[in-house]
């Protein structure tokens, strides 16, 4: 084999592992606001639920309210009792003093409900906190990994990176182009093997058969006569 072809074959490996390593390391920041993104709704989901709670005892502060003064008017009724002179004055005030029962009675059912409210919704907010906790723990956990991981992969990003300068200044400039272009518009493979069956791993289309006979000779660079890729022969 040419030797200039070996060392594009193991540029192209090196290249080939920067890419993957590079797609690792851009997939973490993601990963860590998307572990950031689920604690924020598990925070959002116990402030939401506290929120609710707040409105509820406001209710049932105003309710209360409601009760004190209905309890006041009613008295003011029942005590006009000994004061009215007719039987109608008096069916009035009784009447009167019916609608504020009734009233009452209202008042009362909403406040128990709003009390059952509130239960409900503190057992609820007691139950978010306790996962939010977990998820506050599982979240610290995650994203320590992740960081961790970030480090080791640009630590390794950084030696393979060493590695292909070092090799990529053996290659004479004009194939260092050459190879250049082809791994940015071939979409990261500039080197595709060609095996016995004369298949060009790149685009996928057999080569004719003299240039395959040029190829299995591997005394020269020649590059596929369908995508323009230099191609390696393997058997």
């Amino acid at each position: 084999m040419v030797p200039q072809l070996q060392r594009l074959q193991e540029l192209q490996g090196l290249d080939s592992r920067i890419a993957g390593l590079q797609r690792k390391i851009e997939a973490i920041p993601v990963r860590i606001r998307a572990i950031r993104d689920d604690h924020q709704q598990a925070q959002k989901t116990v402030d939401d639920l506290r929120s609710r709670l707040d409105l509820l005892k406001k209710d049932l502060r105003a309710k209360e309210k409601e009760l004190d003064f209905q309890a006041s008017q009613r008295a003011k009724c029942e005590a006009k009792l000994y004061g009215v002179k007719t039987n109608k004055e008096y069916s009035a005030v009784l009447a009167e003093i019916e609608v504020l029962k009734l009233e009452k009675g209202r008042l009362e059912e909403e406040g128990l409900a709003l009390m059952e409210a509130q239960e409900r919704i503190t057992g609820e907010i007691r139950e978010a906190e306790t996962r939010l906790r977990r998820q506050e723990e599982e979240s610290r956990r995650q994203e320590a990994a992740a960081t961790e991981e970030l480090r080791v992969l640009q630590a390794e990003l950084a030696g393979i990176q060493g590695e292909r300068e070092s090799l990529a200044r053996d290659l004479p400039r004009d194939l260092l182009a050459t190879y250049t272009r082809l791994l940015k518009g071939r979409g990261g493979l500039a080197v595709a093997i060609i095996g016995q069956s004369g298949i060009c791993s790149g685009c996928r289309v057999t080569v004719t058969p003299q240039r395959f006979q040029e190829l299995r000779l591997a005394n020269q660079i020649l590059p596929c006569e369908s995508c323009g890729r230099i191609l390696c022969y393997q058997q």
